[in-house]
């Protein structure tokens, strides 16, 4: 390939990467695929260009957010996974696991909080959300692992549960980029929020994957 193409290519890339970077963060998309597509139409470049993996696009993320949002990306951090905790504890019977922009501390404005729970019928889950008087909606399942999503909504942000059947516990998923996506139990979810609370002024508390020796894989 030419030298002249592969820059063009390479300027391309970056661009579409900055761009779906930007409508995650000021339009709530969560879908890094959707993301990009529409960066691509944005900019009006050609169907068919070569398009950033998610790890470029997350590293725009990241500094645009620190960038332009800064302490207030911060705060609703914290925020959402306050409540992640408070969800955590009260689900505590179905072993869930934080994963998502949550955790990894990528969240905007409009990020919801993802849970997965596992237990021996979805049922179960919603008997117990009942009997508590909390109400949810069903919305579609992502992919055929998970056997219900219910949405329970708070005043922070949805917390979207997924529900799965206990032997899928241990094993490891990978999104569609082909990266292993990490998820956190309810100690390290508190250990971030400690840590973003006892973080000096100034100082970035640490991230999700600041913490890998707490993950499990999934």
């Amino acid at each position: 390939m030419p030298r002249i193409d592969r820059a063009r290519q390479g300027h391309a890339r970056a661009s579409i990467a900055s761009a779906a970077a930007r409508l995650m963060a000021e339009d709530g998309i969560g879908d890094f695929q959707l993301a990009k597509k529409k960066a691509v139409r944005q900019l009006g470049l050609p169907e068919g260009t070569r398009l950033p993996d998610n790890a470029e696009v997350e590293a725009e993320l990241r500094a645009y957010q620190d960038l332009y949002l800064g302490e207030e990306q911060a705060e609703h951090l914290v925020r959402l996974r306050e409540t992640a905790v408070e969800a955590m504890t009260l689900l505590s019977d179905f072993q869930p696991y934080l994963t998502g922009s949550v955790l990894d501390g990528t969240a905007g404005r409009y990020t919801d909080i993802d849970l997965l729970l596992f237990a021996d019928s979805a049922k179960d889950v919603e008997i117990f959300l009942l009997n508590r008087g909390l109400a949810f909606e069903h919305a579609e399942a992502p992919n055929d692992r998970v056997e219900a999503l219910l949405i329970l909504e708070t005043d922070v942000a949805d917390i979207r549960l997924a529900i799965l059947d206990p032997h899928l516990e241990r094993v490891v998923f990978k999104g569609r980029d082909g990266r292993v996506r990490e998820r956190a139990r309810l100690d390290v979810v508190r250990q971030l929020l400690e840590n973003a609370t006892h973080a000096p002024s100034g100082d970035e508390a640490p991230s999700g994957t600041d913490l890998l020796s707490g993950l499990d894989k999934m």
